[in-house]
């Protein structure tokens, strides 16, 4: 089964978008669920990320790319 990375839709109200600041992990890496996967920043505050599941992390969304609320940053399988 697959689980979506998922940007936060919830945690700030004023952006719309957000930065992926860093990935902690490598894509392909296995991780245990709510380990650090990455940080993200709005335009005032910085976020972490942490895995809704275990498994094997599939990067869709690179660092410094710029994502809206909701989006899909990558897989967990």
């Amino acid at each position: 089964m697959t689980t979506n990375i998922i940007i936060p839709t919830d945690l700030w109200e004023e952006d719309e978008e957000t930065v992926i600041t860093t990935w902690l992990v490598s894509d392909g890496a296995a991780v245990e669920e709510g380990a650090l996967l990455a940080e993200i920043m709005t335009a005032k505050v910085q976020y972490e990320i942490n895995a809704p599941a275990s498994g094997t992390v599939s990067i869709t969304e690179e660092a410094d790319a710029v994502v809206p609320k909701g989006a899909v940053i990558g897989t967990i399988s």
